[in-house]
């Protein structure tokens, strides 16, 4: 199937200029949250805390059936066999839902993302209320966003329809017209990110970097004593946990004047400035969450306000947040202003008053914090540099689970920024990543740090074997998991700058120590021998030579490019067989490099190892 033959441009226009004047129909009503409010709850389940849950046909979003729909500048990279015929059919679908829309009852609510003077998207969602249940889906959206305002906009339109059938399950984005559409899955993730999917894209269009990142406030004592308040992005894949550390306290002396403030879990517009725009009011976490390590979250989950999907409610009405009998994914609507931690026998909230960070130069500085789970020979916590950041950005590394997906257990995952709502050009984001750190380096010299957070462990030994001509895996020895309080402590000792890193083995700097405690006991020659490190080293190089390849070929900068080659150092099993490599000239010294690949081959450049 020749992929562009399959795009029809002209039948997605055709659908944009039809779609307003069906959305004018009389089977179309607009309401708000009050309306939905009587109406989702008669159908879901109250809980003992006057909380609500609902059960959810699909329980995730189905990224697989996800395709983009207009020029060659928003397409999928490399869209599957399904997608491709997805694609295929899609002008056909796109009459079908017009047919709907004329056709079916539906409600119509709209609010808006974002609290700010410049960027505010108002969101409207369209939703098929032929089945009384989907009541819920709305009113659990509407409490993510805000009411509408006189703030500017734009405009963007999310259709929703559960009922087509399963055997035409898709999610089709016409980016350019500022349209999503979700068909046959009654996933209240679809409508949360099918608009900051269209956030995001638009925001990167008006000069912003739309981030799948956490934000925070956090004031610390510094070594001096002082009073400091950094800003905090926290980068990381679903499930690697940057809603947990997006809300945590990590142990912090408020008596001594130190605190988090939350403004963010999931969605934010980093600027120029480095000040971010916040999106949402709610947050839709999961709710595996234990009492006594995440405390804020834990309250917001069990206040009257929190809207569950997919969560365990017994038959007493209790609510139990760790049984995933039923699925794996359970999510609640949060609010931020419930997030809250006992402080002197009070309960004080930790919300921020804005959910925007500010400029830089308002704040002793800016962390970029990227997190992974990884099971191996990973630190808990490495030090970046700059280029090692824009590498973290554009590697966005985590790896499969052997509790969540066996068949692949062990093996990496790689995610440009941790975010796999990107349309068009992942090579782009990182480009302009790049150019707003490298910015904000030159302009605030000593402000801002980069860091790497293992959320994983260390000593997993995955073994792969063929049985019945077919590849199992065997765990041979599971992971030594990081304490999350251990976790706390070196971000806190991070903030504070308390925390002594040595060189490791990565290329980076490792934490040997966090607040005079020593970490000897996590030191990776206690879990392998020197040949089991260099493969691990070597299987990580090669993934990640063969992701920057692929992302390479979408428009690298060639400093990202010379950056990840020398990061390749790292991998010493053929050593013997290369030539000599001298050390690479100061920033400013360095001649024009070119990537040597497949698609592009050496030119003059400087090394390429094998």
């Amino acid at each position: 199937m020749n992929e562009k033959s399959i795009y029809k441009v002209e039948a997605y226009k055709k659908f944009a200029g039809e779609l307003p004047r069906v959305l004018k129909g009389p089977n179309i009503r607009t309401v708000d949250l009050k309306w939905l409010e009587p109406r989702a709850k008669a159908t879901g389940t109250k809980t003992k805390y006057g909380s609500y849950g609902w059960r959810a046909a699909i329980s995730s979003r189905i990224a697989p059936k996800t395709v983009y729909l207009g020029s060659e500048d928003i397409r999928l990279p490399k869209p599957t066999v399904e997608q491709q015929s997805l694609i295929a059919r899609a002008p056909e679908e796109l009459e079908k839902v017009l047919h709907l829309l004329r056709t079916l009852p539906l409600y119509h609510i709209r609010r808006q993302m974002g609290e700010n003077d410049s960027y505010n998207p108002l969101c409207n969602l369209y939703f098929s209320e032929a089945d009384l249940i989907n009541y819920r889906l709305g009113y659990m959206w509407g409490n993510t966003l805000f009411k509408p305002s006189k703030r500017p906009g734009p405009e963007f339109t999310m259709i929703h329809i559960p009922e087509e059938h399963p055997l035409r399950q898709q999610v089709l984005a016409l980016p350019e017209d500022n349209i999503n559409i979700a068909l046959g899955t009654d996933y209240m993730g679809e409508d949360k990110k099918g608009f900051l999917r269209q956030s995001m894209w638009t925001a990167d269009k008006l000069g912003m970097l739309g981030l799948h990142s956490g934000t925070k406030l956090v004031t610390v004592r510094d070594a001096d004593n002082k009073l400091k308040t950094y800003g905090v992005f926290l980068f990381g894949l679903t499930a690697t946990g940057k809603s947990t550390w997006s809300c945590h306290q990590l142990g912090l002396d408020h008596k001594n004047g130190e605190k988090t403030e939350v403004t963010q879990d999931d969605i934010v517009f980093l600027k120029t400035d480095g000040s971010a725009l916040g999106t949402e009011g709610g947050f839709f976490v999961k709710t595996d969450v234990e009492r006594e390590n995440q405390e804020a979250m834990y309250n917001a989950l069990i206040d009257k306000s929190a809207l569950y999907e997919n969560v365990m409610i017994r038959s007493n009405g209790d609510v139990d947040f760790l049984d995933e009998t039923l699925t794996a994914n359970g999510r609640a609507v949060i609010q931020r202003d419930k997030l809250k931690v006992r402080i002197n026998g009070k309960m004080v909230g930790i919300a921020s008053k804005s959910i925007n960070l500010p400029p830089l130069e308002e704040l002793d500085g800016l962390v970029f914090a990227f997190i992974t789970r990884r099971n191996t020979i990973m630190s808990f916590a490495q030090e970046l540099t700059p280029e090692q950041a824009i590498l973290a950005y554009l590697w966005g590394e985590s790896t499969h689970s052997y509790a969540s997906q066996p068949l692949k257990a062990g093996e990496s995952v790689r995610i440009v920024g941790t975010d796999p709502f990107i349309v068009g050009s992942r090579a782009k984001k990182v480009n302009r990543f790049y150019e707003i750190i490298m910015t904000l380096v030159s302009n605030f010299p000593g402000k801002l740090k980069f860091m790497q957070y293992n959320t994983g462990g260390l000593g997993e030994i995955i073994e792969t074997q063929e049985e019945n001509g077919q590849q199992k895996k065997r765990m041979v020895r599971k992971i030594t998991r990081v304490p999350i309080n251990l976790m706390a402590q070196i971000q806190r000792g991070d903030l504070r700058g308390t925390n002594h890193y040595e060189k490791g083995r990565l290329g980076t700097k490792e934490v040997k120590s966090c607040e005079g405690r020593n970490l000897d006991e996590y030191d990776i020659r206690k879990f392998y021998s020197e040949e089991q490190i260099q493969h691990y080293i070597k299987d990580l190089v090669e993934g990640r030579r063969n992701f920057t390849e692929e992302i390479a070929s979408e428009g690298l900068r060639q400093e990202i490019l010379y950056a990840a080659e020398r990061s390749f150092r790292i991998d010493k099993s053929g050593e013997k067989e290369k030539p000599e490599v001298p050390e690479s000239p100061a920033e400013e010294e360095r001649p024009f490099y070119y990537w040597e690949s497949k698609s592009r081959p050496r030119r003059g450049g400087f090394w390429r190892s094998k």
